[in-house]
């Protein structure tokens, strides 16, 4: 694992895109501070730039250097979550502004999977997260299901669990700093 860590580190390092396994399905990833580096994802994927992708982190130091207010709520359902879970939150800085959705939200998940986490420990910035499909296409469920041009259009796929048949997407509620909660995606 460590070898393909110092291995998707120097792709992204350069302001490359990698395919790699999440605690959900294969994404497609980048440093999400690095704008040019994002749209090669959007261009990858076929996929409108007002849609915004999520974002994934590894501790609260690192969600708090994008936000600057955490509804204390989104603290509880993190630690209530017995899967997977995105939380979309307001006024998102620090990060490339074409990953920010129009409403200056952004989505994001803190990760314990450990390719994950050690990556982002390594970059000491967030990582993008979009799963390994075109836009409108189905998300694919193992590596195996990825088509051809995602894996031709990414700079380096990441050789773990590629035998693994991932589990469903993550649930996606939108927190508001007012308290508003909105539940997208069960």
């Amino acid at each position: 694992m460590n070898e393909e860590i110092i291995n998707a580190y120097e792709v992204i390092k350069e302001g490359g895109i990698i395919l790699y396994p999440t605690d959900t399905v294969w994404g497609i990833g980048c440093d999400a501070t690095n704008a040019d580096a994002v749209a090669k994802i959007y261009k990858l994927k076929q996929r409108a730039e007002t849609q915004s992708m999520i974002v994934l982190m590894n501790s609260e130091k690192m969600m708090y250097n994008v936000f600057k207010n955490i509804p204390e709520v989104a603290w509880q359902i993190i630690d209530l979550s017995e899967k997977p879970t995105t939380l979309i939150l307001d006024d998102a800085r620090n990060v490339a502004q074409n990953i920010i959705a129009a409403d200056k939200s952004l989505g994001v998940r803190l990760v314990k999977e450990p390719f994950c986490y050690k990556l982002m420990e390594r970059m000491k910035k967030p990582l993008v997260s979009t799963s390994a499909n075109i836009s409108g296409q189905p998300t694919p469920q193992s590596f195996k299901d990825i088509s051809q041009e995602i894996i031709n259009g990414v700079d380096y796929v990441v050789k773990l669990n590629q035998d693994k048949i991932n589990g469903k997407s993550s649930t996606i509620i939108k927190l508001t700093n007012d308290s508003q909660v909105k539940v997208i995606r069960k």
